[in-house]
């Protein structure tokens, strides 16, 4: 569960259309029980916005953290019915990214090189077990959908003698329309976090 989230973000959910909010954000809906039930990274996610809470389908007492849930929230609420392009774009690719992902915005990509970066088969190993689609990029790549309307993509360079391991996040050129830099942000450390820690 978690109780950090910006109340306003459940209120508003609580007064909104459940079908509506259904049929954008591809998540169901419990009527009786009156929660989301959101796919996010290959887990569902219970919402309950009459209770301010939100936690996996499959360990209810688990507590999901601020920045995970701020991207769950935002994307109920804000997500627009449009498709993703198939074109990847960098964060800096994103209007005023090139300002804003910078200093404690950076995205902390160093916590992929610092697990990976030196043995790229623990980073496809990894990738795998969270359901990534290896891509033709990079020394190695894989593709995440993080919802239905937010693809990821996160790619690994190998070092050599001249230059140290590398790894990026692309995005679907449709980011810049779904989510804010600071939610995408917040989702970025949660990718981040996810495949650089301990596998």
């Amino acid at each position: 569960m978690t109780d950090t989230v910006d109340q306003s973000y459940f209120q508003e959910l609580a007064g909104r259309d459940p079908s509506e909010i259904c049929r954008v954000a591809f998540c169901g809906y419990d009527f009786p029980k009156q929660t989301y039930c959101l796919n996010v990274w290959g887990e569902d996610y219970l919402i309950d916005p009459h209770k301010s809470t939100i936690a996996k389908k499959e360990a209810q007492n688990s507590r999901v953290n601020i920045l995970l849930g701020l991207f769950i929230m935002y994307y109920l609420l804000h997500v627009k019915d449009i498709g993703v392009s198939g074109d990847w774009i960098s964060e800096k690719e994103v209007p005023g990214g090139a300002a804003f992902f910078r200093g404690p915005h950076t995205i902390p990509t160093h916590l992929i090189v610092e697990r990976h970066g030196d043995h790229p088969e623990e980073f496809e190993k990894r990738c795998r077990q969270l359901g990534g689609t290896p891509l033709e990029m990079a020394d190695a790549a894989f593709a995440f959908s993080i919802t239905p309307r937010i693809p990821v993509a996160v790619l690994l360079w190998e070092g050599d003698t001249e230059f140290p391991p590398e790894a990026k996040l692309l995005f679907d050129k449709t980011i810049s329309e779904q989510l804010p830099p600071d939610v995408i942000f917040s989702l970025s450390f949660e990718i981040c976090n996810r495949i650089g820690k301990q596998s």
